[in-house]
């Protein structure tokens, strides 16, 4: 999994579905994907206050699978901060199939609560 900020609050990851990602023989497993947005998300987020001395925590995400990935899929999620608030940021991301013409294969919204990075222990 590799991962580009954009710009801040929007973030770009890539995966390839490998043999150890599948859940049945052809199909990622769920968690994989799972896994991936949530990566997505959270960067997007953190990326979006670090600059003010700020880490983030999620409070929810919600999970939409649209399509499955096979075994060579070329995954790519891209994460966007919608709205942030003093303390709140509502973030989406979409994750795609590459080589599939961009294929729509889950989206995902998620909550997120920015603190102090000194309160985490930095």
């Amino acid at each position: 999994m590799e991962f580009k900020i954009i710009e801040e609050g929007i973030v770009e990851y890539h995966l390839k579905i490998a043999q150890n990602h599948l859940a049945t023989p052809q199909a990622a497993h769920g968690g994989l994907i799972a896994a991936l947005v949530d990566g997505a998300l959270g960067v997007a987020a953190l990326s979006a206050v670090y600059k003010e001395n700020k880490v983030v925590s999620t409070v929810e995400y919600k999970l939409n699978f649209l399509s499955p990935a096979l075994l060579s899929d070329e995954l790519i999620a891209k994460a966007k901060v919608e709205q942030k608030g003093k303390r709140i940021l509502i973030v989406s991301c979409d994750v795609f199939c590459g080589n599939k013409e961009n294929k729509l294969v889950a989206k995902a919204l998620g909550t997120f609560n920015a603190y102090e990075a000194n309160k985490a222990g930095y």
